[in-house]
């Protein structure tokens, strides 16, 4: 794991000891969950000052969610830290839960006591056989801990690993609602939303992984230590998982608000040999994608945002020139086809029509009526579904045929 040379960080390499209990209380593990003692009041204002954002993709405020979830009147309260992680291009979750079990575990007790939630689904995806073992040894370690070391929170029912389906539609939260439930990840619409009803029915929280991991050392530390790891208005660090083009991908735990050039050419060691930077999918292949007049971006959510994209998971797939745009487009919406649970008529049958007409035209066999359909769908097709599949699908898409227009005009047969 690269953490980018500092010194305090969510990743620091004290906390990097798996599922080693000892090993992890020796670098000062358990201090935020005994510091949560003091109770919601003491821990949600916590981390607004800390500004601590979701990590799994939107970046919404986390104490807002705690405390709409902490504000319900419910004998039963569900908390689900979800690490499905199925989108190409992020692999941060699972390096955290196989190296840094503790640490989220910590977080999310930390969260079920500023929520009131006695519920609590360690939500992993069950392709990552490693970090569910690992997760499972660590929430065994608490469970039967004979010594005294830690001690879970008296009012906690039940904590245990949830494989999740598996399924890209398994990370959404009403998906992973209904599989924590027991039944198929189909996605619903909202409202009502988590904290209203949620698992059985009951007020729910959701947070990301790497949320969890952050929540550990911001109730250690301190809100102040927390936003100063952050560059400008920028608060705390980011898991970045660079792939692609470039010398040394891999996860870069980083300031918030490093520019994007940083991240690939000095964390990244650059491009690959001979190769010269064209654009990245930001958050995974369901964003916006930035171009060379972006490279100056500061990776934080409202700076990326105002480039109209979004930093999402933090997974930056860097490709170089001479790569196809139409070409990986076409994989990307492809994929996004093949995941489709198949509930929302816009959603199947658009994303499978949009993978159709890619096909054709990647394969020199469109035509200009092909591209006009296609323009045509990614207008239309954004906001139709019950999750953001479909918008994710036609985001790529719109913001390539934006950018890079030409190539797909050398592609057609008429053009």
């Amino acid at each position: 794991m690269k953490t980018g040379q500092l010194n305090q960080v969510v990743l620091h390499e004290d906390n990097l000891v798996g599922a080693d209990l000892e090993a992890w209380l020796a670098g000062s593990g358990g201090l935020g969950l005994a510091n949560a003692a003091r109770g919601p009041d003491g821990i949600i204002p916590e981390l607004e000052q800390a500004n601590l954002r979701g990590m799994g993709g939107a970046g919404f405020p986390t104490h807002r969610k705690w405390q709409a979830v902490a504000e319900r009147d419910s004998a039963d309260k569900w908390l689900i830290c979800n690490g499905n992680e199925d989108e190409p291009g992020t692999f941060k979750d699972r390096l955290l839960l196989e190296r840094a079990p503790h640490q989220v575990l910590e977080g999310a007790l930390i969260a079920a006591l500023a929520t009131g939630a006695n519920h609590i689904a360690m939500y992993i995806n069950p392709h990552e056989e490693q970090a569910i073992d690992s997760m499972r040894r660590a929430i065994e370690q608490w469970q039967c801990d004979t010594e005294g070391l830690v001690s879970l929170p008296d009012h906690i029912k039940f904590l245990e690993v949830v494989p999740s389906s598996g399924l890209y539609i398994g990370g959404e939260e009403s998906a992973a609602i209904a599989t924590v439930e027991g039944g198929f990840p189909f996605p619903r619409r909202k409202p009502p939303f988590p904290f209203e009803s949620g698992v059985h029915g009951c007020p729910t929280t959701i947070n990301n992984v790497e949320t969890c991991a952050h929540v550990t050392h911001i109730l250690r530390r301190g809100a102040q230590w927390y936003r100063e790891l952050g560059i400008g208005d920028a608060a705390g660090t980011k898991i970045f998982s660079l792939s692609g083009d470039v010398l040394k991908p891999g996860a870069y735990e980083l300031p918030m608000g490093t520019s994007l050039h940083s991240l690939i050419y000095e964390y990244g060691g650059g491009m690959l040999q001979g190769k010269e930077f064209k654009a990245v999918f930001t958050g995974g292949p369901s964003n916006t994608i930035l171009n060379r007049e972006d490279l100056d971006v500061a990776l934080d959510f409202d700076s990326v945002r105002e480039r109209h994209s979004s930093l999402g998971t933090g997974a930056m797939i860097v490709i170089s020139e001479g790569t196809g745009i139409v070409k990986r487009v076409t994989q990307y919406v492809d994929f996004f086809a093949s995941s489709s649970c198949g509930q929302c008529p816009p959603c199947k049958i658009g994303t499978h029509q949009m993978s159709r007409l890619l096909q054709k035209i990647d394969t020199g066999q469109g035509r200009r009526s092909d591209l006009d359909a296609l323009i045509n769908l990614s207008r239309m097709l954004p906001g139709s579904g019950r999750c953001g599949l479909v918008t994710g699908a036609a985001t790529v898409l719109d913001s390539s045929l934006y950018k890079f227009r030409d190539e797909y005009e050398l592609h057609l047969l008429d053009s």
